[in-house]
């Protein structure tokens, strides 16, 4: 309630509510009697005193025999000083009166003023109808649009606001604009209550690709995962990106990473996880820190070997018509940071060929070429990155985060 209460005292200003702020009556069409209540109203509510300005105009609307004119201004200065007031009620009766009077755009932004007002008033079906008043004649201002998707929230018809929502992030995106952060958000919480997960989960992707937060990061990442086809030979990459984004802090976390990275063959990563877990003074600590210790030790140990045992197959895997031992024994050497021999070795076993899973070597290829200072290639290597199981949507999220290079 707090914040739909934010939500119309932002809605109320900017749809320019206080249009009477500062415009006092003019002698020619207000007299004096009237004219000095709403010019000492206007100060008033310039010092945002809503109340007390609200009296003056009700002694300016006091004054008998007003004219037409006159009636209008006080109408117009008494919808100011009722919303400053809180007085939603005497702002709707002085907005109403206001209406027939005026017309073109004025006509519109009353209307608009009206429906912020009914909405603020908790009549939706009343605001529903004076905002259609406002759009009558083409009138879509920010105001509205924030409305209108305000009273499509709170009717529940979360349909209409997924395909209301969706064409605006399209006609931006058409433009070549970025689609606002709201209907981001607006429309991937629209196709979560609507059943649509792949519409939810490209749209949290936009999100992160428009707007990398981490708390984004981190919900489009819990989706992936559960995305169909996704594949868990991924959940280290997954684990990898939350690591980047200060999204790992707890011990089992950082644990389960280091002992996938090991069965991975990649020793150093596995090392530099466990580091970074002690440092975080969460690992090496409590009735598990014997078993935090093992797991370094075992890090350390295939960090010494040196990869002794991969390369016993090298001159094999150089033999080969196809390039699936090679990219093994390339992702092993990059595994134990020896960049400068298995980046060209895992590139060499994509060329030969055959491999059973060319997209996966491409990301590791990638992310390989950035670690060793090569960025651009490195991102025009994972730009090439397809496939179903989640190779290509991890390594669009290492581009659009920015945390691979």
């Amino acid at each position: 309630m707090r914040q739909s209460s934010r939500l119309f005292t932002h809605l109320m200003a900017t749809a320019g509510l206080l249009v009477a702020l500062g415009a006092p009556a003019h002698a020619d069409t207000v007299r004096a009697e009237v004219g000095r209540p709403l010019q000492q109203a206007s100060e008033l509510l310039k010092a945002g005193k809503g109340k007390e300005a609200l009296a003056k105009v009700r002694e300016a609307e006091g004054v008998s025999g007003l004219t037409p004119a006159e009636q209008l201004t006080v109408n117009r200065m008494k919808a100011a000083a009722a919303q400053r007031a809180g007085e939603t009620p005497a702002a709707i009766a002085a907005l109403e009166a206001i209406y027939p009077r005026v017309s073109g755009t004025e006509q519109n932004q009353v209307a608009e003023q009206l429906a912020s007002a009914y909405a603020q008033a908790k009549n939706n079906a009343a605001a529903g109808d004076w905002l259609k008043k406002a759009q009558a004649n083409g009138y879509n201002s920010a105001t509205t649009k924030q409305l209108g998707a305000y009273l499509q929230g709170a009717s529940g018809d979360y349909n209409a606001i997924a395909k209301d929502t969706a064409a605006a992030v399209a006609a931006a995106e058409e433009s070549g604009r970025k689609p606002t952060e709201d209907d981001l958000l607006r429309l991937a919480d629209a196709y979560l209550r609507t059943g649509n997960n792949a519409g939810n989960i490209a749209t949290l992707e936009k999100l992160v690709a428009n707007y990398p937060k981490k708390d984004y990061v981190n919900a489009y990442l819990g989706r992936l995962q559960r995305k169909p086809g996704f594949s868990d030979r991924f959940t280290l990459d997954v684990l990898r990106l939350k690591l980047s984004q200060g999204l790992i802090s707890k011990a089992d976390d950082y644990f389960e990473m280091a002992q996938l990275s090991l069965q991975a063959d990649q020793p150093a990563e596995a090392k530099s996880i466990m580091e970074r877990g002690y440092a975080a003074k969460v690992l090496g600590v409590g009735a598990e820190a014997d078993r935090h210790k093992r797991l370094m030790e075992l890090a350390d140990k295939k960090i010494a070997e040196g990869g002794k045992s991969l390369l016993g197959g090298l001159d094999e895997a150089e033999a080969a018509k196809d390039g699936n031992q090679l990219a093994k024994i390339a992702i092993g050497l990059i595994g134990l940071n020896n960049l400068e021999r298995g980046v060209p070795m895992l590139e060499k076993a994509i060329a030969k060929g055959g491999l059973k899973r060319p997209d996966d070597a491409k990301l590791r290829l990638g992310l390989a070429q950035i670690k060793s200072g090569n960025k651009a290639k490195g991102n025009a290597t994972l730009k090439g990155v397809s496939g179903k199981e989640g190779a290509a949507e991890i390594a669009r999220l290492w581009m659009q985060v920015g945390a691979a290079g």
